[in-house]
């Protein structure tokens, strides 16, 4: 059985960068002709000259956290779409993002990532990313069925009916968060529940702890995980060596400092950014708000494109939690919403292996009776879980409480 998913993986290293600098310029003549926002932002720069990877970092970022403000002022897409695209479906993602979708098989590449991971043709995937607004589980189901796999479109929640589902069912692989896994995993250990016919996984949307990773495994699950994001789909993998991600091919994948448009030497943690070769949706040193760094050498496995360290974090204050971004300015419209509130910080911990966040509010506690309090309370919890799309817990401080650091949210989980 071929242990790769196509000859791009083990081609030449030096061979794949040839190829991909050779095709720059016709891509970036392509988003600068067919897309608004490159006509724009391209204006001055001769598409025909940018043919290494020096050039390339002269041309200008788009990050991720731009979009918000950009597709508001030109929606749904900001321009950033070409004029032939044929799209077939929008999504929108925390912020909001308005993220699209073309026509094609696997548009969002997931394919190799699932072939790493060992599914093939006729294995039964139960997925349990979200099919709702965004666009998670789509990814996942176009990936496995690029590789012949059978999809039960299951989405996130309704713990007891999966299980009935993967006890009816027996399918051999699940998709989704590996703190959903998880959670299944326990349900049906407490509930005497079978769902032995799960041999593998591959999970995305969290970080995936060794001590996770372990548990896991310890229920006979080989897990692997996928880097991927709403805008460019595949950007890693791992394979099954866990050594690092594997870039995905089909793409220029640059580490900067963040806040800057300048690479970092191999080895120092920046901001991924990367410029795909996507005609629907072009995106040009697209930064995704995500650190990481280049690893030496290539993969033990025979794949050999460059590979990264995993994800380190955010470059931004920008979070994810429970596979859904939270962005300050969501913070911020929760304040906003209720005049009582002063200040507000997000904090986000772990609790065997689940995300918990708890939203800290500065008031005037003197204004208020302990039932007031209360409301108030549920109020904003209320707020929280409309804006964020999660649910969370509400604390009411004292004014002047909260630290005086700029921070609005405060990441406390363990990522590496």
């Amino acid at each position: 059985m071929n242990e790769f998913f196509d000859h791009q993986e083990h081609q030449p290293a030096g061979q794949r960068e040839r190829d991909l600098l050779a095709r720059l310029p016709e891509q970036l003549s392509y988003a600068k002709t067919q897309c608004a926002y490159y006509q724009q932002t391209l204006a001055a720069i001769d598409p025909d000259s940018i043919c290494n990877r020096t050039l390339l970092a002269t041309l200008p970022i788009t990050r991720k956290s731009d979009l918000i403000d950009l597709q508001a002022k030109q929606m749904p897409f900001a321009g950033m779409t070409a004029e032939q695209a044929g799209i077939d479906r929008i999504f929108q993602s925390p912020g909001p993002i308005n993220d699209p979708e073309a026509q094609g098989k696997d548009w969002w590449r997931m394919g190799r990532a699932f072939y790493a991971a060992g599914f093939r043709a006729g294995d039964l995937v139960q997925n349990c990313l979200s099919y709702h607004l965004t666009p998670g589980g789509f990814i996942m189901d176009s990936g496995a069925k690029a590789c012949g796999c059978i999809v039960i479109p299951a989405g996130p929640g309704q713990t007891d009916q999966q299980l009935d589902v993967i006890e009816h069912l027996k399918p051999s692989g699940y998709c989704g968060t590996p703190s959903f896994l998880k959670i299944l995993l326990d349900k049906a250990q407490t509930q005497n529940r079978d769902v032995s016919s799960i041999r593998k996984a591959l999970v995305t949307g969290e970080a995936l702890p060794e001590t996770l990773r372990a548990a896991i495994k310890n229920a006979g699950i080989d897990t692997l995980q996928a880097y991927a994001s709403a805008d460019v789909g595949l950007i890693a993998y791992e394979s099954p060596v866990s050594d690092g991600l594997i870039v995905a091919e089909d793409l220029i994948l640059e580490i900067v400092r963040p806040g800057t448009s300048e690479p970092v030497v191999d080895g120092e943690i920046g901001e991924i950014v990367v410029t795909n070769f996507n005609r629907d949706y072009p995106l040009v040193r697209f930064a995704t708000g995500d650190l990481s760094a280049i690893k030496p050498d290539t993969s033990p496995c025979g794949r050999t494109n460059v590979r990264i360290r995993g994800w380190l974090g955010r470059a931004d204050q920008t979070a994810k939690i429970k596979g859904m971004f939270v962005h300050p300015v969501q913070i911020e419209r929760v304040r906003k919403a209720h005049e009582e509130i002063a200040k507000v910080r997000l904090t986000i911990s772990r609790d065997h292996h689940n995300d918990v966040m708890v939203l800290q509010c500065e008031v005037d506690h003197y204004h208020f009776s302990a039932e007031q309090s209360s409301a108030l309370q549920q109020q904003i919890e209320q707020s929280l879980q409309s804006i964020t799309k999660l649910r969370g817990q509400v604390e009411l401080v004292a004014r002047d409480q909260l630290l005086n650091d700029g921070k609005v949210i405060d990441d406390q989980r363990e990522h590496h």
